[in-house]
């Protein structure tokens, strides 16, 4: 909504307006791109006037009679970028919008230069949109993607951390999140694990949603700001956890649909990069090995086919793969149907929107055709998808590894010996296998022998296993083993799952053979149990010692006293140092 709001120059768009958009362009660095493009398609941007899309830093003509949005980082690049453009002339009016605050003196550089270049009357607004966070879907954000790895877990944990760069990614990621409520339109309350870095994020963000509902001018949270009814009257909670609290997850290997993709696929910001493997055909002789073609596809909220079963463990998605195909190919007589009433066998789709309705047949062809079109294309893409998983999931045996882990992490007895698993040649990659030995160390209650971690060391090192990992996990247990106990999974043990390969209907496209049907069973994640805790407010010894802060509040009183004791309506849940799809799915999960 605000994006599209910026787009019609910072007024609400008109619902019921038949008049032509404004047609104009948009200018946006690599951070606007990446906020823009998860959210809107080519197809939307020009439906809201938008000619040309640009980069800043690329070579651009002047189109003197056109006005220009831009959409950028106020750096100091970019500023100077954009005063080039003023003292060029090229465009006929400038909309400045910055996806996170200016400060003073870089508008100041802005100013004088449209002085200098004679175009102050040209520059029409410069508006903060306080957007500096990017949502991949209705539920979830993320701070950033090109810069992620100042963020990261990494970034935030290295032993030899200055207080200096701690502070610069505090501030990071306090910007960010107060982008994110800026736009909610809503004050939450911030409950926060003592001690750790989501600490320091809580005091800040507190700090700086207080500093700007002091300042009744300009507060940014009165009045008629977007998210103003968006929310009910009560507040949001916001939970602040540590990436600390709960290594275990992130290592985990999983079973749902969007976590694989995420997992073993190129995906990043809602689209997926596959090589396509060009089939088994020979090539002659001495010819030169076919290069793979790269294709990528995006994931959206308008894809029904994911949004049903991004969270489906993994042979119920190829299952529903294949229904949608036999039902799509009882339609597919209908195209070819539709396509010879309509006289265009074979000939390009685009050609059946220009087509004249003449008769009652061509109308509902018309309006039939283009739905089964889309829906074979649906069906196309995510047989691309599921398959390139599938080939990871059989190569590396990858339903093996999260059910070994899954029995790890609930302590139940397991089946087969974690060296052997380990020495397997045919079992993962030296990645998976540090994987799933990191899973082990982290949850067993006490660390295994000094003689049994040099047997592990060296079928590691055999397996190929970079160890630097494991050294520095065996500090961070060390380290957390003083400051609390270790972290619990749930100890339900799994029911046996049924370990039947089901023989799917012979014609199917997936050969699911020798992969195991697995049945998720549903607990809650570390994660998912101090949201629990909290919104409900359940007395629980892992998050009674929470800090509770309340930025409406006069006095910055910390008490770990909540005030309300009601509980909460909405959340959000925010891992400092990277949170993953399975703890997402898990949450939805709780949620429903």
């Amino acid at each position: 909504v605000a994006l599209k709001r910026m787009l019609n120059f910072n007024v609400p768009p008109v619902k019921n307006s038949t008049g032509e958009p404004v047609w104009k362009v948009l200018i946006y660095d690599r951070f606007g791109q990446d906020i823009i493009s998860p959210l809107l398609s080519v197809k939307e941007l020009r439906d809201m006037g938008i000619t040309l899309h640009l980069l800043l830093h690329s070579d651009r003509d002047a189109i003197p009679d056109v006005p220009a949005v831009y959409f950028v980082m106020p750096t100091e690049e970019n500023i100077d970028r954009m005063c080039q453009d003023l003292r060029n002339q090229l465009y006929e009016s400038y909309y400045l919008n910055f996806i996170s605050a200016i400060s003073r003196s870089k508008l100041e550089d802005i100013a004088n230069a449209a002085i200098g270049a004679n175009a102050v009357t040209q520059v029409a607004k410069v508006f903060d949109q306080y957007l500096n966070f990017i949502t991949l879907e209705d539920d979830m954000f993320v701070l950033c993607n090109q810069n992620k790895e100042l963020v990261s877990y990494h970034a935030i944990n290295r032993p030899d951390i200055t207080d200096t760069e701690m502070e610069t990614i505090m501030d990071t990621i306090v910007d960010s999140l107060f982008c994110f409520f800026v736009t909610l339109g809503a004050i939450p309350i911030i409950r926060c694990s003592r001690g750790t870095a989501a600490e320091m994020v809580a005091v800040k963000l507190d700090k700086k949603l207080r500093e700007n509902l002091r300042d009744a001018r300009n507060s940014l949270f009165t009045g008629d700001t977007l998210g103003a009814g968006q929310f009910s009257f009560q507040r949001p909670l916001l939970v602040l956890v540590d990436r600390n609290i709960d290594l275990a997850t992130p290592l985990h290997h999983t079973w749902t649909y969007q976590a694989l993709v995420h997992d073993v696929l190129d995906f990043h910001l809602n689209r997926v990069n596959l090589e396509e493997s060009t089939g088994m055909e020979s090539s002659p002789a001495g010819a030169r090995p076919k290069k793979k073609n790269k294709k990528s596809y995006d994931l959206t909220a308008s894809d029904k086919f994911w949004q049903k079963h991004k969270g489906s463990p993994f042979p119920e998605v190829a299952e529903s793969v294949q229904q949608e195909l036999e039902s799509y190919r009882a339609q597919e007589d209908e195209v070819k149907r539709l396509k010879s009433i309509m006289g265009i066998e074979g000939e390009d789709e685009g050609a059946i929107s220009m087509l004249s309705d003449n008769t009652a047949k061509l109308t509902s062809a018309v309006s039939s055709l283009p739905e089964l079109l889309e829906k074979k294309r649906l069906i196309d893409l995510h047989t691309n998808v599921a398959t390139a998983v599938l080939e990871h999931i059989k190569s590396r045996k990858l339903d093996v590894y999260f059910e070994y882990e899954e029995k790890i992490m609930s302590k139940s007895t397991l089946d087969k010996s974690l060296l052997d698993m380990i020495s397997d040649p045919d079992a993962g990659t030296p990645e998976d296998k540090m994987r799933l030995f990191l899973i082990y160390y982290i949850s067993s209650a006490q660390a295994p022998s000094e003689i049994d971690l040099e047997q592990y060391k060296k079928a590691l090192m055999d397996a190929g296993c970079n160890l630097a990992p494991l050294s520095y996990i065996k500090q961070w247990k060390a380290f957390t083993k003083m400051a609390s106990a270790p972290t619990s999974y749930g100890n339900t043990t799994p029911k046996p799952l049924g370990l039947f390969s089901r023989v799917m209907n012979t014609g199917s496209q997936f050969v699911m053979e020798g992969v195991k049907n697995l049945v998720l069973k549903q607990q809650n994640l570390p994660v998912t149990r101090i949201l629990d805790n909290l919104m409900e407010m359940k007395s629980n010894p892992e998050t009674d010692d929470y800090r509770y802060f309340d930025p409406k509040m006069l006095r910055g009183s910390d008490s770990s006293v909540p005030r309300n004791k009601n509980p909460f309506q909405e959340a959000i849940v925010f891992i400092v140092g990277g949170g993953n799809y399975i703890e997402y799915q898990n949450l939805i999960d709780y949620v429903k």
